[in-house]
């Protein structure tokens, strides 16, 4: 029978039959592991091939409801089959290359449903592939960099591209969760700028949200485009995590920005909001020359390491009766939103040098600059988006947990209903939003 008329899961057969024998005939003792490597590699990719290719004829014999070569009666015909087409397929052995079959004079295109079931891309390469773009390389370096041994592209840069759209669905997937399961205690919110468009020279805002809970964890919250960090744009940050159940927290700690405290108090008006203590001291330093920084600084950070607030405020009276008249800018900044600035001594001891300041969100932020510096602007929001939320939710997977004791839960229980919270008897720290 002619070459051209054999099936090729046949053909491979065959050539799985020489296989056995050119290994059967070569027992030299010196090359004789080389050849069972050898032997085993080509024998899973030529039955792998075998398998395939049964498949494939298998599935164009149902499809036509007739054998290799059967006839049928005309009233019954679906199409001639029309040969093969070659097709290679990447699997952890290398390339596989088979035979596709091909059909005309089909009602429809003919379009196999074992081949669209099988990826294109291993798992395990488009997981690695995923890595190396959210820690900061391009789709052409990842495509530059996966190359076989051959020195063969792995991955073209369409293909990369279409991997990294995961991050745009898990991102999609992860700003529309349910946040009514999170008993929230402490909410951080805070921004960092990157440049979108064409220009490169607008910056936008990007609101990150993140939170301890009572069950000790730190998660991510959530994450979303603000434009700038507005009153409204706060808000409708804010609106979002409300409308998809977020639970009224103890404290908020933000930055002293205008439009975002407008926003926490009137979003989370039971809660108290807390100054982050980093942005208030660089403000107030700013204010200052050298030696007022060496003068008044070590004092004003007095008052924020007590434990207790009357204390505190004691102290900052009489900073601001010695001062004020020698540093006015500073001592003015100093008071604004002072009461805000001790609110975290309300709450346990051991919780304070977590609830200050917005520190944790200022590491991921720069983790994520370090990523993106590389790149001189985003051309769309989807591009920044997709890229900040993978490497911020690969850091937040990191965070570890704080230590809280059953002494704590009790206090913070406590101090709920010190702020005048209904205890609903469910067990939450956090409480839910009543419309």
């Amino acid at each position: 029978m002619s070459n051209d008329k054999i099936l090729p899961s046949e053909r491979i057969s065959n050539e799985i039959k020489q296989l056995f024998a050119a290994n059967d005939r070569d027992e030299t003792p010196d090359n004789m592991t080389n050849m069972t490597n050898d032997f085993l590699s080509n024998l899973i990719k030529k039955s792998t091939i075998k398998v395939l290719q049964e498949a494939l004829e298998e599935e164009v014999k149902d499809y036509l409801g007739r054998g290799y070569y059967e006839r049928k009666p005309e009233n019954e015909f679906k199409g001639y089959r029309n040969g093969y087409e070659p097709r290679k397929i990447k699997t952890a052995e290398g390339k596989l290359e088979i035979q596709l079959p091909q059909l005309r004079q089909t009602e429809e295109p003919y379009k196999s449903e074992i081949m669209s079931q099988i990826p294109v891309i291993s798992p395990e390469l488009e997981r690695i592939a995923i890595e190396t773009y959210v820690r900061g390389l391009s789709t052409r370096d990842i495509e530059d960099t996966f190359k076989s041994i051959d020195g063969s592209k792995m991955l073209s840069k369409d293909a990369v591209s279409k991997i990294t759209e995961l991050l745009n669905t898990e991102y999609i997937k992860f700003s529309q969760r349910d946040l009514s399961q999170y008993d929230v205690i402490y909410v951080y919110v805070d921004g960092v700028y990157e440049a979108i468009g064409n220009s490169g020279v607008i910056h936008e805002a990007i609101l990150c949200a993140w939170a301890i809970l009572s069950d000790k964890r730190k998660i991510m919250l959530h994450l979303a485009l603000g434009n700038k960090e507005s009153y409204q744009c706060c808000r409708d940050f804010f609106d979002d995590m409300l409308k998809r159940g977020l639970r009224e927290p103890l404290l908020v700690v933000s930055d002293g920005a205008a439009g975002i405290k407008k926003a926490i108090d009137e979003c989370f008006p039971h809660s108290r909001r807390q100054r982050c203590l980093v942005h208030k001291l660089r403000n107030i330093a700013n204010k200052l020359s050298e030696k007022g920084m060496e003068e008044l600084m070590p004092v004003i950070r007095t008052v924020f390491h007590q434990t207790d607030k009357k204390m505190a405020l004691q102290i900052a009276s009489s900073i601001i009766d010695e001062f004020i008249n020698e540093y006015p800018s500073a001592i003015k900044c100093f008071q604004e939103d002072l009461e805000n600035c001790l609110n975290f001594m309300d709450f346990p001891a051991g919780h304070h040098r977590h609830i200050k300041t917005t520190n944790l969100l200022e590491r991921c932020f720069e983790e994520q600059r370090r990523r993106t510096k590389v790149i001189p602007r985003f051309m769309t929001e989807k591009s920044c988006m997709k890229l900040t939320f993978g490497t911020l939710i690969r850091v937040s997977e990191k965070w570890k947990r704080i230590k809280m004791s059953e002494l704590d839960l009790a206090r913070l229980r406590n101090i709920r209903q010190l702020m005048g919270w209904k205890d609903t008897g469910d067990g939450f720290i956090s409480r839910k939003i009543v419309a």
